[in-house]
């Protein structure tokens, strides 16, 4: 049975934002510094530290095993305009959906983009979310498996978006909804119970 390490519902600390490279494992048993996490929508999500032998650096991910119809956890203490967001996600269990993802230029819980990988439907999308609602910019058939870790990386640069899976480029596209700073983070979709590692960012 896994063991919880840190259960949390997390507020921005109110530290200066600061636009530098960086990274979390969530290796540690206190909830990580400067994120904040809820819910575009409704629901009740569940975010947690938690130890997983699968982890690609061990001990802990971050998993989100509660439901909501889009649950996000944001590092609210990184604010960037372009750059790159990367993170290792693993889709473990979901009967309406198995999604795990990133988000960038967050400005709050209604309006971010977000690149997400489905393992219940195998594909990549790309989508601009304004005032609670999610718009699709691009989807793309991708091989995302159920319970296998993959590596989901954007990179973002004025109005251009690409999106990788494991290296590989699905998506290069423009789009202009959202401008300027904002934080990063992972999301999820429904009943997804995802696990997150590596979480990674870079850029100004």
């Amino acid at each position: 049975m896994r063991s919880t390490w840190a259960l949390f519902i997390l507020t921005c600390i109110g530290a200066a934002p600061v636009a530098l490279a960086g990274a979390d494992g969530f290796d540690q048993a206190a909830a990580p510094a400067g994120w904040s996490c809820g819910v575009t929508g409704r629901g009740t999500p569940r975010w947690a530290v938690e130890a997983d032998q699968t982890a690609p650096s061990k001990p802990n991910v971050l998993r989100q095993s509660g439901r909501g119809t889009f649950p996000w956890c944001a590092k609210r203490d990184v604010v960037l305009t372009d750059g790159f967001v990367q993170v290792k996600f693993k889709s473990e269990q979901g009967r309406e959906d198995r999604a795990g993802g990133v988000v960038w230029r967050f400005k709050d819980g209604g309006n971010y983009y977000v690149a997400r990988g489905n393992a219940l439907e195998g594909n990549l999308s790309l989508y601009y979310t304004t005032k609670g609602t999610r718009h699709t910019i691009k989807y793309v058939d991708a091989p995302v498996a159920l319970d296998r870790w993959h590596t989901l990386r954007v990179e973002f640069s004025g109005t251009r978006i690409r999106v990788l899976l494991d290296g590989q480029k699905y998506i290069d596209e423009e789009d202009r909804h959202i401008a300027g700073p904002g934080a990063v983070g992972v999301w999820t979709k429904a009943d997804s119970v995802t696990a997150f590692d590596d979480f990674s960012w870079d850029g100004e």
